[in-house]
């Protein structure tokens, strides 16, 4: 094997490829083009394709963040024979059942190993449970490239921690963990990443240690949130304002300041079921996670619910009843769909026959409605019996009481606030929120 894969990669004698080109890949292979030759692979022709017209498909980058850049989008896994370094930076979702769906990682890892050769290191970013890296995909990469593990190639494991819409916290800026199979390959890789993350690495202490730091990171958010969604849920038929509960605790130096909502998207909404699937298979069912992820699987439902009852207890037919639900994407100003709850929502609405206007800036209506058979609305009129803000995207902070109530259809309106933004600014329409 070559002495340092990262002389090369920074003497131009060596390239590096980034595989899944979305909101975490895209990223990476952009500020590593800064410094190395880079080949971004994907299999949607489609996003290779605005990628080459320098659009980012997930919306976070603009045109700016291509210049610079020594790279080349492709489709095809014939670009990859001459990639050394391999970096896997695809979805790891869940099934049905909410069980790991490790199909696209899988499917990755094949393409990889179909190019592999001697001397090559693959290092993962995609989230899934401690011991995935080693007992899923290396024997995959072994299996399809004829080669053995070690002696052959290097593997490591340094988890994504890009947070879509954040445009504080990059990846340049956020530590980076980082592991490898060795200590050669540990080092190696620290200092490759080391080219793009101005804040550090972290060197952890084993492939598997860096596998469990980032999934009780998201693990550990989706505990504490399902806690406040809980005690929302209490303080409401206590009739106290969970906001200001949260306001009050919030002035002690230790309490954790978390609030309430719907907890969607790829990460907190999902990582945690890798991590209780792997337990379970150890001989350990989990509690308090799987707790958690009950309650707050089940908060898109109680928002329905709350606001058919309030509709109800304002003596209107439920059947005849018309809501209007304002964001659609899985969290605030931005445009991605996944496992957004706002469907939970729409469901139990639906289940008592009120019909459902959805709107949302950000999202695609082709989108939601190839995901979720819900398109959004064109035009929303001005007769609806509720109105639910169920993601603060940027255009809606700046709305007033009277904006809301010209939505609603008399003064017998309900307005729904998930997340509390506008607690002290509506007065004189039936105020209800999380």
């Amino acid at each position: 094997m070559s002495k340092s894969i990262y002389n090369d990669l920074i003497n131009g004698e060596a390239t590096l490829a980034v595989i899944g080109l979305g909101y975490v890949g895209l990223p990476i292979a952009l500020e590593f083009a800064k410094k190395t030759k880079v080949i971004g692979f994907d299999i949607n022709e489609e996003r290779v394709q605005l990628m080459k017209n320098k659009v980012d498909p997930s919306k976070e980058l603009d045109a700016s963040a291509f210049e610079g850049c020594d790279i080349e989008f492709t489709a095809n896994i014939e670009d990859l024979k001459e990639v050394r370094f391999f970096v896997v930076a695809v979805p790891t979702p869940i099934d049905g059942s909410n069980l790991p769906n490790l199909k696209p990682l899988l499917g990755a890892t094949s393409t990889v190993a179909k190019v592999l050769k001697k001397g090559d290191y693959v290092v993962f970013e995609s989230t899934v449970y401690p011991g995935c890296t080693e007992e899923d995909c290396v024997p995959v990469l072994e299996e399809i490239s004829g080669l053995k593990f070690i002696d052959d190639f290097m593997v490591g494991y340094s988890p994504e921690r890009i947070n879509p819409g954040d445009k504080e916290h990059t990846l340049q800026n956020v530590i980076k963990v980082v592991s490898g199979c060795c200590e050669t390959s540990l080092e190696e890789i620290a200092k490759t990443y080391e080219l793009v993350v101005d804040a550090g690495v972290h060197r952890a202490a084993s492939i598997k240690v860096a596998e469990a730091a980032k999934i009780i990171e998201n693990t550990q958010r989706d505990v504490n949130i399902a806690l406040i969604n809980e005690l929302s849920i209490i303080f409401d038929k206590l009739n106290i304002n969970t906001y200001d509960v949260l306001e009050a605790a919030g002035t002690k130096w230790n309490f954790l300041k978390f609030s309430p909502g719907l907890v969607g998207g790829h990460c907190i909404g999902v990582d945690p079921y890798y991590l209780t699937h792997k337990a379970k298979q150890a001989g350990y069912h989990s509690k308090v996670i799987t707790s958690g992820r009950y309650v707050n699987d089940s908060m898109g439902f109680y928002i329905g619910k709350t606001t058919v009852k309030r509709i109800l207890a304002k003596g209107k037919a439920i059947q005849d009843a018309k809501v209007l639900i304002m964001g659609a994407t899985f969290k605030e100003d931005v445009s991605d769909i996944r496992n957004s709850k706002v469907i939970d929502i729409i469901k139990e609405l639906n289940s008592f026959q009120v019909k459902v206007d959805l709107v949302d800036p950000h999202a695609s209506s082709k989108e939601m409605e190839d995901e979720y058979g819900v398109p959004l609305t064109k035009h929303p009129t001005n007769n609806y019996d509720a109105v639910i803000v169920a993601v603060n995207h940027a255009e809606y902070k700046s709305l007033e009481e009277e904006d809301f109530r010209a939505m609603l259809n008399d003064d017998k309106g309900v307005f729904v606030d998930v997340k509390g933004i506008f607690k002290d600014r509506i007065k004189n329409i039936e105020y209800w929120s999380l």
